[in-house]
Formats: C-alpha cells, structure tokens, sequence
C-alpha cells in the first residue's frame, strides 16, 4: 500500500514550505515467512527419503547376506554327498 503525504508550512516571515513524502508499506514479512516454511518442508521431505533409502539398503544388503549363507550351507553338503559318494566308491572297489 502505497500513500502520499503533502505537508505545507508557513514561517513567521510568510514563506511556505512544501514537505512531499511517500510512505510504502511492505508486505514481504509474509512471503518471506512462507519461503523458510516451504525450505523446511523440502528439508524434512529429504531426511525422510534418506532415510527410507537407507533402511532398503540395509534391508538389500541383510536379505544378500542371508541368501549367502544358504549358498554356503548348501555348497558344504554337496562337499559332504561328494565325499560319502568317493567312499562308497572306494569301500566297494576294495571289497
């Protein structure tokens, strides 16, 4: 809002004075307080995907170690059966 003030004075010898003032109200306090509201909004947005992503890798990375483990579980008794299959083997050629 915007709004002009014209002033005039006379002195005591009869001069006259004229004061020409604009006065400009701003109506910025508001923006600006919804530009550091919508900052913090993306800001928490972010953290919260961050961490989501996070938790998937972690998730990934337990369900990898996981199957991992099976792998080995399994590979240990094929090395068993191979193993017991060879004596078998040997016990027979020996008799």
């Amino acid at each position: 809002m915007t709004e002009e003030r014209i002033t005039e004075t006379t002195d005591a010898s009869g001069n006259t004075h004229t004061t020409h003032t604009v006065v400009t109200e701003s109506e910025k306090g508001g923006i600006n307080w919804i530009v550091v509201l919508l900052v913090l909004g993306v800001a928490f947005v972010g953290v919260v995907f961050l961490t989501q992503v996070s938790d998937a890798e972690v998730a990934k990375d337990n369900a990898i170690a996981g199957a991992a483990e099976e792998v080995g579980a399994a590979a240990e008794q094929v090395g068993e059966a191979a193993q017991n299959a060879g004596n078998a083997v040997e016990n027979a050629v020996n008799e």
